[in-house]
């Protein structure tokens, strides 16, 4: 990789961590943001549990079950030798062997019991949980404004709604059950070496503080480790959605080597943190074996003197050594599962973090209804900024009776879009009031805005499904007969009947089935049928050819008719149906009135319009 492209791959990692939609990464810095970090992830985990409380008692008490049905075969292994099997010289008593065997056949039965209902239910328990938290995060992104969406990537969503659940869901399928029970085995453990023979337990647990201080140090480092891992896989998946979102112009300017460096980087990167948490590991499960096998040592050597001075029983040493084995044994797995324990806690903290995204345009906390609209639309005094440091609008005051045809013209820039997005209430004004039918958008309820106002935009998004479903997005409840008269109604219906399955074909992903022209006219099909009492086209005709634009054009004056509708256009072909046009600059009305008059005129709007009709020739 060249410095360039190292340069290159840098540049975006840096932009792509200064997200502020993704602050998570930035706090990880800070103690106090950690666990702010932290206290929100455990709400949330509590508020999924909430619902699951009597199952998970039942877990509870089927994982005591089993770590006892587990812990039992040293104990009976025991009193087998010190009570069934005396010296040679006695005759053993075949009663205690009887039972010890009998005592494991019930152990071996009720561990079989326990763990296949434990699982079965702690399965049933994860898979709700997991379907709890996907729509959590898929209702809360939809409700976030588009202020967000606008700032949080495509491939960020990816990540959270792919590799974060993946980590959850990993943890939640198996690790829980076995972290809780290797916990369970070392805690247990513990306390029957002490009431066996305490001199002895406090030999074997000589090693103990020697594993508290590993612990600390492994549950530190790999905190550090999993959490950049998460961050990490997220700009892989971030670059990835990207890249292949692009890939026409990629390939069109030939970018590709310079996008597989970069994406080689953001790819070492995942590749390198997690190498260093495989290695802490590593570090750790050997560590471990290594201070288990020298407490097995000590142990033996020291009980195996204790034995022979009469102080212990023979039984009581192997019982010793084989808790001892089943005490270092979970230790290992601890390890392994805290990897994945630490991994989700970082995949949880990412999702909480988005669901403590507030919409920047709130719901009204009393909203007022509006079942139907006439569609005046008013604005007053509206200034409104994207950042801080740039106004838009700085003083907008406008009205718009109900029923007329507004076209909003001006050069890039001058505000005409943000006028159609505060309409919709995408965003809120920073100052000033937009109303309609008198009444602050921002106190309006928000079906009744839905039915009340739609957007037709030069994107035309379609989604996979039939033309027919598409048209019916507006209004899921409308018939076919309904559909196919919006359709009929803005000159569709005609390349719909040609496709191979008319209105049931399938548009395909985004709408790739049908042209640029289709799209378009199907966006308008959809937001017709929809009824809005205010319709806002914004560029909707950039799309469309001559023939397509001039069928459409007809079909707006008959469907805009007694409709309030805001045009937005570069294409003064499109503007000349408007009952008025506003000249936009620098977010300023600096002409209004009917196109006819204006072009008369020697105003901006006259030089645009003379300017277009240049461009025809």
């Amino acid at each position: 990789m060249t410095a360039v492209q190292t340069d290159d791959a840098r540049s975006w990692r840096g932009r792509a961590e200064a997200d502020d939609a993704d602050r998570t990464s930035a706090e990880a810095d800070d103690a106090q943001s950690i666990e702010r970090l932290r206290g929100r992830s455990q709400a949330l985990l509590r508020d999924l549990l909430r619902p699951h409380r009597r199952r998970i008692v039942w877990i509870v008490v089927l994982l005591l079950i089993m770590n006892a049905a587990n812990l039992a075969g040293p104990y009976l292994v025991m009193l087998g030798i010190d009570e069934g099997i005396p010296p040679l010289t006695e005759r053993g008593d075949y009663t205690v062997l009887l039972w010890v065997g009998v005592g494991f056949v019930v152990v071996t039965l009720g561990e079989y019991l326990a763990t296949r209902n434990e699982i079965s239910l702690s399965g049933k328990v994860s898979q709700e949980l997991l379907f709890d938290l996907r729509r959590r995060v898929f209702r809360h992104f939809n409700r976030l404004s588009v202020s967000f969406h606008e700032r949080f990537t495509s491939g960020r969503v990816v990540a959270r709604m792919t590799s974060d659940m993946d980590a959850i869901r990993e943890l939640s399928d198996n690790g829980v059950h076995d972290l809780v029970l290797a916990a369970l085995s070392v805690v247990s453990i513990a306390g029957i070496m002490l009431v066996m023979d305490v001199e002895l337990a406090l030999v074997a647990l000589i090693t103990f503080p020697v594993m508290g201080v590993l612990g600390n140090w492994f549950r530190k480092y790999s905190t550090v480790v999993y959490r950049r891992t998460r961050e990490t896989i997220a700009l892989v998946i971030v670059y990835f959605v990207e890249s292949m979102s692009g890939v026409r112009a990629v390939q069109s300017y030939r970018r590709e080597s310079r996008n597989q460096a970069i994406f080689d980087r953001l790819n070492d990167d995942n590749r390198e943190q997690n190498i260093a948490g495989h290695r802490a590991a590593a570090t750790f499960a050997a560590s471990t074996k290594g201070i288990g096998n020298v407490s097995v040592a000590i142990v033996l050597m020291y009980g195996g003197y204790l034995v022979m001075q009469g102080d212990t029983e023979i039984g009581v040493l192997a019982a010793f050594l084989l808790y001892l084995r089943r005490f270092y044994e979970p230790m290992q797995e601890l390890t392994m599962f805290y990897n994945t324990l630490q991994s989700a806690t970082a995949a949880l903290e990412k999702l909480s973090g988005v669901l403590d995204e507030k919409p920047e345009v709130a719901a009204p906390a009393d909203p007022r209804a509006l079942p139907r609209a006439e569609g005046t639309v008013v604005f007053d005094a509206v200034r409104f900024s994207y950042r801080d440091d740039k106004v838009v609008l700085p003083d907008l005051n406008l009205t718009i009776p109900a029923g007329q045809t507004v076209a909003v013209v001006g050069a890039t820039g001058a505000g005409k879009t943000t006028i159609a997005k505060l309409v919709s209430r995408f965003y809120d004004p920073v100052d000033g009031v937009v109303s309609l039918d008198g009444i602050d958008l921002r106190d309006l309820a928000e079906p009744d805005l839905r039915r009340a106002v739609a957007m037709v935009t030069q994107e035309n998004y379609l989604f996979d499904g039939t033309v027919g479903d598409n048209i019916a997005f507006g209004r899921p409840s409308a018939g076919r007969d309904e559909i196919e008269a919006a359709a009929r109604a803005i000159g569709a219906h005609e390349f719909i009947s040609a496709l191979p399955e008319g209105y049931d074909t399938d548009v395909r992903k985004r709408g790739g089935r049908l042209s640029a022209g289709q799209r378009q006219l199907v966006a308008f099909a959809r937001a017709f049928l929809a009824d809005p009492r205010v319709l806002i086209l914004d560029e909707a005709t950039s799309s469309l050819d001559i023939p397509s634009e001039r069928l459409v054009q007809r079909a707006l004056r008959t469907i805009l008719a007694d409709r309030t509708a805001i045009i937005i256009a570069h294409r003064l072909s499109t503007v000349e149906i408007a009952d008025r046009v506003l000249v936009l600059e620098a977010g300023t009305v600096v002409e209004d009135g009917p196109p006819e008059v204006l072009i008369s005129g020697s105003g901006r709007y006259a030089r645009l319009h003379e300017q277009w009709q240049d461009s025809l020739v």
